[in-house]
C-alpha cells in the first residue's frame, strides 16, 4: 500500500466517514494551523442543484486572469478531484502529508475531524500555500453549519436551484432548505441567486448584503461557446456570468468565452458519441426532471436503455417514474457502497419490467450491446458512478 492509499485509508476509517454538522472541531483545528482560511478570498456557493457546474464554469473563466484554487465534492475517483489549483489536482504525495499532519495535529489536541472537515483544513493549507488569488469553494452540505462556512466573509455568496434533497437533515420544506444554504449569507457580503424564495430575501436584509437576482436570460454566444450543454445549464451559466460580470468587471468577453468553451465538469449529461452513451450524474428528483427533459428534447426519437442507482435515503420512488417510460430497457446497479439501494428496492419501486446490472465493467457491456440503435444512459449516485469504474472513456477519441 503506497502513502495515498494510506492516507485514503486512514481518510475512510470508520472514525471519521461519516458526517457531524458543525464549525466547533474546524474553528479549533485550523486556530491550530494558523487560521490559513483568513488570508485568502472566496467566492462561496450552495445549493441543492448545479453547484458544482456553477463552480466549474467559474473557475474556468476566473483562470483566465486570476491563479484559482477549486474546491468542490464529491470525487468520482480520486480525492485529488476535490482540490484544485489552476486546474490541476492537488499532488498525491502532498495530498498525502496533509492527511497525516491535519491526523496528527487532530488526534493530539483531542480533536474528532470528520473525513470532510480534514479535506475542508487540507484545502484552506494548500490553497494559501500556492498563493491562491481567489478560491471557488462548494459547500459540502447545507451551508449554515458546513465546514467550509468557517470563512468570515467572501467576494459573495451564490445560491443555486433549491429543492427537496437531505430532508433528514436540512428539513422537509423548500423553505427550510433555503434556510439552512442561506446561512452562508455573510454581513455586507453581496449574495447572487436565480431563486427569488423570501426566505433568501430576508437573510439577505438582516445582514445588510446585496441581493443579487441572475436575470434567466443568457447570451445566444455564451450558451453556444458553453461545453456543459442542457436546459439545467443555462439557470447554472446565467449564475456564474452574474457573477463575472458584477465583480471581475476586468474579464473580458474573449475571456468568459474562453473559459466556457473549457469548462470541464464531467458525467453531467455528457455525451460519449462511439456508444451512444451518456454518463449524467443525476441523484435526485429535480436532477432526474432535468435528465428527462433533456433526453425528450434532444434524443426524442431514440430507443433508451438505462443503467441506475441510487442511496437508499434518496427519493428513488420519485425519481424511477420521472426517469422511465414503459418502452425503455432498464438495468439497475447494486453497487458496493454503504447505503446503497439494492435491486429488490429499485425493482418494487419500477412499475416497468427491470434487469440486474451484472456486467462487471460497462465496456464489456456495451460491446455485446447493438449501441446503433439505442442510447445507453448511464445516471445516478456519484458513488455508483465511481463503482463502474469509468475512468477510461473520458477520451472521447478513444472511447473504451
Amino acid at each position: 500500500m503506497d502513502k495515498y492509499e494510506k492516507a485514503v485509508s486512514l481518510l475512510t476509517s470508520k472514525g471519521r466517514f461519516y458526517i457531524e454538522l458543525g464549525l466547533d472541531r474546524i474553528s479549533e483545528i485550523l486556530s491550530l494551523f494558523g487560521n490559513p482560511q483568513d488570508s485568502l478570498k472566496y467566492i462561496h456557493v450552495a445549493g441543492t442543484n448545479g453547484k458544482g457546474s456553477v463552480c466549474a464554469f467559474l473557475d474556468s473563466i476566473l483562470r483566465t486572469k486570476y491563479k484559482a484554487g477549486l474546491y468542490t465534492s464529491p470525487h468520482i475517483f480520486d480525492y485529488t478531484e476535490r482540490i484544485k489549483f489552476n486546474g490541476e489536482e492537488i499532488p498525491k504525495d502532498i495530498f498525502a502529508d496533509y492527511v497525516f499532519e491535519i491526523c496528527q495535529a487532530a488526534d493530539n489536541a483531542q480533536i474528532h475531524l470528520t473525513e470532510f472537515e480534514i479535506l475542508t483544513v487540507m484545502m484552506f493549507l494548500y490553497f494559501k500555500s500556492k498563493g491562491a488569488e481567489i478560491v471557488i469553494l462548494e459547500t459540502g452540505l447545507g451551508g449554515r453549519f458546513d465546514a467550509t462556512n468557517v470563512i468570515k466573509e467572501n467576494i459573495c455568496s451564490v445560491i443555486t436551484h433549491i429543492d427537496l434533497d437531505h430532508t433528514e437533515r436540512l428539513g422537509n420544506t423548500k423553505d427550510k432548505i433555503a434556510f439552512e444554504k442561506a446561512g452562508i449569507i455573510k454581513s455586507g457580503c453581496p449574495v447572487v441567486t436565480a431563486c427569488a424564495i423570501e426566505v433568501l430575501r430576508d437573510r439577505a436584509d438582516e445582514l445588510n448584503s446585496l441581493f443579487i437576482l441572475a436575470a434567466p436570460c443568457v447570451n445566444e454566444e455564451y450558451k453556444q461557446a458553453a461545453a456543459l450543454k442542457g436546459f439545467q445549464q443555462e439557470e447554472n451559466l446565467a449564475l456564474a456570468l452574474t457573477v463575472i460580470q458584477t465583480f471581475f468587471k476586468e474579464i473580458t468577453d474573449e475571456d468568459i468565452i474562453t473559459g466556457l468553451k473549457n469548462t470541464v465538469h464531467h458525467f453531467r449529461f455528457e455525451f460519449f458519441p462511439k456508444y451512444n452513451l451518456i454518463i449524467d450524474a443525476s441523484h435526485n428528483p429535480n436532477g432526474i426532471e432535468a435528465l428527462r427533459t433533456n433526453l425528450d428534447y434532444l434524443y426524442p426519437d431514440y430507443k433508451r436503455r438505462f443503467i441506475f442507482g441510487c442511496l437508499k435515503n434518496k427519493d428513488y420512488n420519485r425519481m424511477v417514474n420521472i426517469l422511465f417510460r414503459p418502452e425503455d430497457e432498464i438495468y439497475f446497479y447494486e453497487f458496493n457502497y454503504p447505503n446503497a439501494a439494492k435491486y429488490e428496492e429499485l425493482k418494487r419501486a419500477c412499475p416497468y419490467n427491470c434487469h440486474l446490472y451484472k456486467a462487471e465493467n460497462l465496456k464489456e457491456f456495451l460491446k455485446e450491446q447493438n449501441t446503433a440503435s439505442i442510447l445507453t444512459i448511464v445516471c445516478g449516485s456519484f458513488y455508483m458512478l465511481s463503482s463502474l469504474n469509468l475512468k477510461n472513456i473520458l477520451d472521447k477519441n478513444n472511447v473504451f
